[in-house]
């Protein structure tokens, strides 16, 4: 139970944690732009960019691709919000003497993730039966038993 309670957080986070564009630049050439938030890595990026590219080549009437070049960025920063100082301490007084013992410890500021993981990919597009097709992967054997939900909704999470 404990285990469930962690881990549905963490699902959630990563629900909606990236998206992809295609940009069409032939009859049956495109390029994919896909971004994962900072939790899904490089990997989850390289994930979204790969069903995306499956995805994007069924929508556009074909049935394999190639991908033919592909680039990744990681454009994550962590940053230290400014923390504070806090002081206790107890104050002894004797007489007309008095001291005053103190502690002072710094709390740091939360830590802020932001930024993105990219990854850019150039497709080649086939139909079943053209040339070059027998070396190209299956779009729909790429997505999975439910590729047609997918094609549907699109990429939107690193899983």
């Amino acid at each position: 139970m404990k285990q469930l309670l962690i881990l549905l957080p963490l699902a959630g986070a990563l629900s909606a944690c990236a998206g992809a564009q295609a940009t069409r630049t032939s009859a049956n050439t495109m390029i994919i732009d896909a971004g994962a938030a900072p939790a899904c890595g490089a990997m989850g990026a390289a994930k979204v960019a790969q069903k995306s590219a499956a995805v994007e080549t069924i929508r556009a009437g074909y049935d394999r691709y190639i991908i033919t070049g592909g680039q990744s960025q990681n454009n994550v920063s962590v940053s230290q919000m400014p923390g504070h100082f806090q002081t206790s301490g107890t104050a002894t007084y004797n007489r007309s003497f008095g001291t005053y013992n103190a502690t002072t410890t710094y709390v740091p500021g939360p830590t802020i993730v932001s930024g993105s993981h990219d990854r850019s990919l150039g497709v080649v597009m086939f139909r079943n039966g053209e040339p070059g097709a027998e070396n190209a992967l299956d779009a729909r054997q790429a997505l999975g038993p439910e590729w047609q939900d997918i094609v549907k909704s699109g990429v939107h999470t690193c899983l």
